[in-house]
């Protein structure tokens, strides 16, 4: 079976997209990531602007789309660079994002890894070797994979910190 990309994911969304992340790190080997490191200022809009797009989209025509961040704190150079990019990039689109610290998730039971779970229904699982970097995708049905993320994520939505009020550093 083929795995359909985003854009068709995010194009099929009735409701809701939601997405739960919960590692401290990924792909640092992204360009917007070295130059951020470097000091240079991006337009996050811009770099990324299929994926603006995408959710601009969805957002217009009625999808909730929320994005649930479990980081450590104090936070990793990584999460203080997504912080930075948040408000110009997942904000402006539409989304809601909100911020947990690990230590306040503490007795949730959350998914192995990260996931989107799409009309509470279809989850795309991402998986990331050790550095962060993107390996895989997997797609399921699986009612009892999609009632976990769905949980979870609201487990974790419930007790997390809006965007604006989180302290990054």
């Amino acid at each position: 079976m083929r795995t359909p990309t985003f854009e068709e994911l995010f194009r099929d969304c009735q409701r809701t997209a939601v997405h739960l992340e919960m590692r401290d790190a990924y792909m640092k080997s992204d360009p917007a990531f070295i130059d951020w490191k470097a000091g240079m200022t991006l337009d996050p809009a811009e770099h990324w602007g299929d994926w603006h797009s995408i959710v601009t989209e969805a957002t217009s025509r009625g999808v909730e789309v929320r994005r649930a961040r479990v980081v450590s704190t104090p936070v990793s150079e990584y999460i203080r660079f997504e912080y930075d990019v948040t408000d110009g990039l997942n904000i402006a689109a539409g989304e809601g994002v909100r911020w947990l610290s690990r230590r306040d998730a503490t007795g949730l039971a959350l998914p192995g890894n990260d996931s989107w779970l799409f009309d509470s229904s279809l989850v795309l699982v991402n998986h990331f070797d050790g550095e962060g970097e993107n390996m895989e995708v997997e797609l399921t049905e699986d009612p009892e994979v999609a009632k976990l993320c769905e949980s979870a994520f609201e487990a974790v939505w419930a007790r997390a910190t809006p965007h604006a009020e989180f302290q990054s550093a």
